[in-house]
């Protein structure tokens, strides 16, 4: 892997991780349409991989830091017996809605990426991808139900609906943000209330995730320069990822009537022309 084909993967990891237009599916489809032939799932690339992860991470705390920080300290009753209640609540919605993917995840996503881990499929995931956002626009602009709800107003229920919808992103091209928005959108919450959700969901997942695929490393031999390449990747990565995310809160909030619009027609043009390319091409 050269330093650019690094780079642009980073750029990736970090813009579409975040925006609802699937991560890993650009991370199949667009190595496979520039025909770049390094193998994405030796384990030289696992450093790489796993430095991604923790760049994007790193971006989301710093980000939400005062979120996590006020969770914190209310949960531990430093701010009162109220937002102590409140805190432990937004926790356990956050636990709830992680519950399906742990236990999805660890039954059928080794099984879902390997039979649908290709790019030609990951093409058609991504296409289905957008057909989700714009349909989840549409149904909550039919049933105009918008709650102006804080994430501290959330049920279970919106967590468990929001969990399993987080779930549609085993299939590589369809993104975890897009589907989790989704849930929450057809949950009657505004799309800044269920970004943020969303947002704060995604930090123990890809903590939880850089963790696993570290694990793998224990036995690998040690190059200092892949090293090297992953560290600089990380940080192009996390700067990215937090300009994503600041750039997403203030999108969602200043466009609640069709904000993932745009993501929908963009993932169905992508996926359909890159459909196209593969038809031809094979």
């Amino acid at each position: 892997m050269s330093f650019i084909q690094a780079m642009i993967i980073a750029l990736l990891q970090g813009a579409t991780e975040l925006f609802p237009v699937s991560s890993l599916g650009h991370a199949v489809i667009l190595p496979a349409l520039l025909h770049w032939s390094f193998d994405q799932h030796a384990p030289a690339f696992l450093p790489f991989l796993v430095m991604l992860h923790l760049g994007t991470s790193v971006a989301l705390l710093i980000f939400f830091w005062k979120d996590w920080a006020a969770l914190v300290k209310g949960a531990l009753g430093q701010a009162g017996q109220s937002l102590q209640m409140q805190s432990l609540h937004i926790l356990s919605l956050l636990v709830v809605a992680t519950i399906p993917a742990v236990i999805i995840g660890g039954l059928f996503e080794h099984m879902l990426r390997s039979l649908f881990g290709s790019a030609s499929a990951a093409a058609i995931f991504l296409f289905l991808n957008g057909f989700m956002l714009l349909l989840a626009e549409r149904l909550r602009g039919i049933s105009g139900r918008t709650d102006v709800r804080t994430v501290a107003d959330m049920t279970y229920k919106d967590a468990v609906i929001i969990g399993l919808f987080q779930c549609i992103a085993f299939f590589p091209g369809f993104s975890r943000s897009g589907a989790t928005i989704c849930g929450g959108l057809l949950r009657g919450l505004r799309h800044d209330t269920a970004a943020r959700f969303s947002f704060l969901m995604a930090e123990p997942v890809i903590i939880a995730a850089t963790v696993r695929e570290a694990f793998k490393l224990r036995s690998e031999p040690f190059d200092p320069a892949q090293m090297h390449l992953a560290m600089i990747a990380a940080v192009v990565s996390g700067i990215t990822a937090l300009a994503s995310t600041a750039f997403l809160m203030r999108y969602f909030r200043d466009h609640d009537r069709w904000a993932l619009s745009p993501f929908a027609y963009y993932c169905m043009a992508a996926g359909a022309i890159a459909t196209v390319i593969f038809h031809f091409s094979s």
